[in-house]
């Protein structure tokens, strides 16, 4: 058994209304002391409206080596791309 603290993945909120945008990483025992070390260590100038914290093992992600399974764009769903009507002539500019 380690003797170290998990990880914690650190994501800040710049202003209302932004995405969080993942900032850093902190180790704490438990979620509350990854909040407080988060504000600590990354909000020092009070940069943030908002912080979210993760466990790191907590966080499942795609395999690069996936990307085609993952994100190929589907021309066989026509559906997913608006091509197949007109747009009023007043709404043009869009």
């Amino acid at each position: 058994m380690s003797n170290e603290w998990p990880l914690w993945e650190v994501f800040i909120r710049a202003k209302a209304g932004l995405d969080h945008k993942h900032c850093g990483s902190v180790h704490a025992p438990d979620a509350t002391m990854a909040l407080q070390a988060a504000r600590d260590v990354y909000t020092r100038r009070q940069e943030g409206v908002s912080i979210w914290v993760v466990r790191a093992d907590q966080i499942v992600a795609s395999d690069p080596g996936d990307k085609h399974e993952f994100f190929d764009p589907m021309q066989d769903k026509i559906y997913r791309h608006p091509t197949f009507y007109q747009l009023p002539e007043e709404v043009n500019h869009i």
